[in-house]
């Protein structure tokens, strides 16, 4: 068990947490849903798939365009669609039982943990997980299903950059090579005052279009995770 949920089995055991007021407890629910966003970003597809997002409009030269509003509720919904497996299995193993009241609260977060780090390990390189192991003076775990969360989860958001990053110089690849090519006609031409951005950004306008390429963005973030 979770040493966090052990911590949450002895205050619901001494029944501390029923002691306080109830405007107290709203203000420590209240503040614990801060946490809300960070968990998303920590422990869900929605860190690759709004850094790859970013370096698609950043590598067709389109500014703003998508807005930030259009780009973040893409990256949400796509994380959603990716993620909408694991929420499943946490919905039928650990919140149904738990509104039947056939699991207590601290068994239904440990199973729906048991779930998120299922999906966690998949997603996170072996390096990177003995990486904090080491900096936490952990030994290595004898199962998988061991490592606390304490270690998982940075060593999953840096696998997560990693892999974005790498996808993201793929994307920008094409998108270079129209640069070059632009440059060199001008240059090539004698129109060396002209900056290349105002022909290649058409171009690859155009080239992305052609290549349907955000179907192509949105296959490649989903199989990404299989």
């Amino acid at each position: 068990m979770e040493p966090g949920l052990e911590w949450w089995q002895q205050v619901e055991q001494s029944g501390v947490w029923q002691a306080l007021p109830t405007p107290v407890q709203v203000a420590l629910f209240l503040g614990a849903l801060t946490l809300v966003p960070a968990a998303l970003v920590c422990t869900t597809a929605f860190t690759r798939i709004i850094i790859v997002l970013a370096f698609v409009r950043r590598a067709v030269t389109s500014q703003d365009i998508p807005p930030n509003l259009v780009l973040i509720g893409l990256a949400l919904f796509l994380t959603m669609f990716v993620m909408a497996p694991v929420w499943e299995t946490i919905e039928s193993e650990a919140i149904c039982p738990y509104l039947a009241s056939e699991l207590d609260g601290v068994s239904a977060a440990q199973k729906a943990g048991e779930t998120l780090r299922e999906f966690l390990l998949r997603q996170t390189r072996r390096q990177d997980l003995a990486l904090f192991l080491q900096l936490a003076g952990l030994p290595e775990p004898e199962e998988p299903r061991q490592t606390p969360f304490r270690v998982l989860i940075p060593a999953f958001v840096i696998s997560e950059l990693k892999t974005a990053f790498v996808m993201g110089f793929l994307i920008y690849l094409p998108f270079l090579l129209v640069d070059l090519v632009v440059a060199s006609v001008l240059t090539g031409m004698g129109m060396v005052m002209m900056p290349p951005v105002i022909i290649s950004a058409p171009l690859k306008l155009l080239l992305f279009v052609l290549a349907d390429g955000w179907e192509l963005i949105a296959r490649a973030l989903s199989l990404s995770f299989g």
